[in-house]
């Protein structure tokens, strides 16, 4: 596999940070509005917006809007890139 070392690192920095790491535990179970995750988190709406677009960039989460609300779940194209970048260490 040849791996783009900039989009390799996006993804592994998703993964650095325990905040971003509880998101992703609590999008395992579908789905969430930004408002569901701002009040579980107990984190302010600029804090989450920086975790959210790290998380985005990375392709490990999807947005999509409806209304004024922004809605994310875990992309499965993006853990399974994430997989290969793990997999591609191996040797």
């Amino acid at each position: 596999m040849n791996v783009n070392a900039k989009k390799t690192a996006a993804v592994f920095k998703a993964f650095c940070d325990e905040n971003r790491i509880k998101i992703l535990q609590l999008l395992q179970g579908g789905e969430k509005c930004a408002c569901k995750l701002l009040t579980e988190m107990n984190i302010t709406q600029p804090t989450l917006s920086h975790h959210m677009k790290i998380l985005c960039d990375s392709g490990i989460v999807k947005g999509r809007k409806e209304g004024k609300w922004m809605h994310y779940s875990i992309s499965q194209d993006g853990i399974e890139e994430a997989q290969k970048y793990l997999d591609s260490l191996k040797g």
